[in-house]
């Protein structure tokens, strides 16, 4: 963990000071204050104000930066330290800081990385050794040297994973993929029509690819493969083509780099064992475990199983999956972990951030509308850690009543539909031949059966509607007329009292328990 004033220390005083100091937090990433957006990055981001040329401007993203909860905002003299400016950022609790006049925005973007990166790079025994990391950006360094050029070690997912120390020559698309950790989508448009993703994952030879649009410098791409799978890439910016003899030491540094890929991918994995196994285990019994083991955020929570129903949904029961899809929606530490056969989330109850129960709510929806079997269900608000074991299974419990619930679509939450529950536990707690002990609808069951008739749908229908009949007919899709004679015959086979409160409760949770699925 890291915080404003320990990436200000760490930076140096020759480059940032802090102006306003807010209550301290933690510094997670480093994002641009774009003037054009609805928000500003999210909760942990520390905010570069590089666009920002006039103090409207700057009092508009401080308001944007206090309401998505970002670390802080940096911005150059005069803004940084103007009245106005400084009082607002003061009175929403956002520490400010000033990059010297002097200080170049691309310089203090590496800068920022290469603190953030370190200072949140896993050092646990369980999740791996910090070397790793450390030893990826010392190859940035050391292929930089090789190529003469300023370089970026990506993924196969065009993730950055470290980069030179050195990017004295680069252009807007490399400050967004610094910035953002991934390649922008326009750049990767750039890069596809000249068709480098197709020979990166068909060969390895080196693709050198020309200058492009809007300034886009060359580049010189070096596959990374071991026993034939592509782990990852170096991007280099380079000003032509590359000698043959540093060539060969690149696919030498491709070769080293190789290994390390192959070291982080099992680094990953067991901190997301890890990670998941300490879950579960809170969803079981959390015993002593504290938030801060789990990486859980501040409370409360909801617990959200994933499930389906109508057919197939392939990504549910994909640990691995689900955590990539919510990572590509923006929640970088997805909470997910399978306890049986059932796979849970654990979101936060407040707020519209990624990890939180409303932005949960909307994945769902809109992966549900290409695949249409998928559902989730939310148990109710965990206040603490030892409620997330029953929040664990009223959601679990309610995914199973999914396909019988009378709310429909893809999401279910505890709160709404509690009714289905209760009338679930009383008709799962008691067998079905002593819920139907006695009263009209036994004998009504056994007429429709010898006779054709559809009186037990008929009550069914007039107790839902409260004795409405035009909204009951319309339910049994008949005349209001039909539906009151058969109302009148039913009471020549049958004496029922529809005006007892009593009567009518004991109906219904009999005609629960003849549901399939109830």
């Amino acid at each position: 963990m890291i915080t404003v004033a320990g990436v200000v220390d760490a930076v140096g005083a020759a480059l940032l000071k802090i102006v306003v100091a807010a209550q301290e937090a933690e510094v997670r990433d480093v994002t641009l204050a774009e003037l054009d957006e609805a928000s500003t990055g999210q909760s942990g981001d520390l905010a570069l104000g590089a666009g920002i040329a006039t103090p409207d401007q700057a009092l508009a993203v401080i308001e944007r930066c206090a309401d998505a909860a970002a670390a802080g905002l940096v911005l150059k003299p005069p803004l940084a330290s103007h009245p106005d400016v400084a009082a607002s950022a003061a009175a929403r609790g956002l520490t400010l800081v000033e990059l010297q006049s002097h200080g170049s925005w691309a310089q203090l973007v590496w800068l920022l990385r290469g603190v953030i990166d370190r200072a949140a790079a896993p050092g646990s025994p369980e999740t791996g050794e910090t070397g790793v990391y450390d030893e990826l950006f010392a190859l940035a360094d050391a292929t930089a040297t090789i190529v003469d050029a300023p370089v970026t070690i990506e993924d196969a997912q065009y993730r950055v994973l470290a980069y030179s120390s050195r990017q004295d020559r680069t252009d807007p698309a490399r400050v967004s993929t610094i910035v953002g950790r991934r390649v922008p989508g326009d750049v990767i448009a750039h890069f596809r029509s000249r068709g480098v993703f197709r020979k990166l994952a068909k060969g390895s030879e080196l693709v050198f690819v020309p200058q492009g649009p809007d300034g886009t410098l060359p580049r010189l791409v070096i596959p990374i493969r071991a026993g034939g799978e592509l782990l990852g890439s170096i991007w280099a910016v380079v000003e032509g083509p590359v000698p043959e003899g540093r060539l060969r030491d690149l696919q030498g540094a491709a070769s080293v780099l190789a290994l390390h890929l192959l070291r982080l991918r099992v680094q990953a994995d067991v901190a997301r064992r890890v990670s998941a196994d300490r879950l579960r285990a809170a969803l079981r019994a959390p015993g002593r475990t504290v938030p801060e083991e789990l990486g859980l955020p501040k409370g409360p929570w909801r617990v959200v199983a994933l499930g389906a129903h109508g057919g197939t949904a392939e990504i549910v029961h994909d640990l691995a999956l689900w955590e990539s899809i919510t990572r590509r929606h923006g929640w970088r530490q997805p909470l997910i972990a399978d306890v049986g056969d059932v796979l849970f989330a654990v979101v936060v109850d407040e707020g519209e951030l990624p990890g939180s129960w409303l932005w949960m709510e909307r994945l769902i929806h809109d992966i549900a509308v290409h695949d249409p079997g998928l559902c989730a269900a939310s148990g109710g608000v965990a206040l603490d850690l030892a409620d997330l074991p029953r929040s664990r299974a009223e959601a679990a419990e309610l995914l199973a009543l999914q396909s019988s619930a009378r709310q429909r679509g893809p999401v279910l939450r505890f709160e709404d539909v509690w009714a289905e529950v209760v009338v679930h536990r009383v008709v799962t707690g008691v067998p079905q031949i002593d819920l139907l002990v006695g009263g009209p609808l036994p004998e009504l069951v056994a007429h429709d059966r010898t006779h054709g008739t559809d009186y037990v749908a008929t009550v069914a229908a007039w107790l839902e509607q409260q004795g409405d009949p035009r909204q009951a007919a319309r339910q049994l899709h008949v005349h209001p007329n039909t539906l009151r004679h058969r109302m009148r015959r039913l009471a020549e086979v049958v004496h029922i009292d529809l005006e007892s409160p009593r009567t009518r409760l004991a109906l219904q949770i009999q005609l629960a328990a003849l549901r399939p699925g109830s």
